[in-house]
């Protein structure tokens, strides 16, 4: 057969669909892998077997930095563990609900480098007067722009609205620019605020607020139990 009669039977699709279905075919035939260019992105061609292997290194590179990523952020969540680890251990320790909830309040805002702390509590607990400690003497019924925060039992980070932080922050309110709020149950809410925009995302995970907001909880029902 002519090469203008088999170029008349087959196209360069049915070419290129028998070589994804035969991908040993240019093993069989080295000359002809040897004589194949390939056109690159700059506009250069380069052999087949040099556009196999500089592929192969774009590919190493990009799992190198996919690797490299997965490393930095377990080393992150290792040293966040340390850092929750060390908050319980504070509290275990506190001789009184007053010390523990310090314990607290100075871990967080040391360890987990915030600018600012804030425990607001829905009920008397017995702790006395602190610049970081808010009551609320009407409960969750007298905060209604967390009430669907309260609702969801999740804790969120980010940026909250102006009403949020002034409720929370008072005067320092224009100071925050990035914050993290956890519920504690019956108890109120624990806010800690940053003065980087960036420091408290919206994506970020939540399970280390979730487990900062459980020590605290446990911290204040001791303190009522009297234990």
């Amino acid at each position: 057969m002519s090469d203008t009669a088999l170029a008349e039977t087959l196209s360069a699709s049915d070419v290129a669909a028998y070589l994804r279905r035969h991908p040993e075919f240019l093993t069989d035939f080295p000359d002809l892998a040897a004589q194949l260019t390939l056109p690159r992105e700059q506009g250069s061609v380069a052999s087949l077997a040099a556009y196999q292997l500089q592929s192969l290194r774009e590919k190493n590179a990009e799992l190198e930095r996919q690797l490299a990523g997965l490393i930095s952020i377990a080393a992150d969540n290792e040293r966040l563990m340390q850092r929750i680890h060390d908050l319980n251990v504070a509290v275990l320790r506190a001789s009184t609900p007053a010390v523990a909830a310090r314990s607290v309040v100075t871990r967080l805002g040391e360890d987990f480098q915030t600018d600012h702390v804030r425990l607001v509590l829905f009920g008397n607990i017995g702790l006395p007067p602190a610049d970081w400690l808010v009551h609320v003497p009407g409960g969750r019924a007298s905060m209604p722009e967390f009430a669907d925060f309260i609702a969801n039992h999740e804790p969120i980070a980010g940026r909250l609205s102006a009403e949020r932080l002034y409720r929370l922050f008072g005067d320092r309110a224009p100071e925050i620019r990035s914050s993290a709020i956890m519920p504690l149950g019956e108890f109120g809410i624990l806010a800690i605020g940053s003065g980087d925009v960036d420091h408290f995302q919206p994506g970020m995970g939540t399970l280390f607020l979730k487990m900062i907001a459980a020590t605290v909880s446990a911290a204040l029902r001791r303190s009522q139990e009297g234990v």
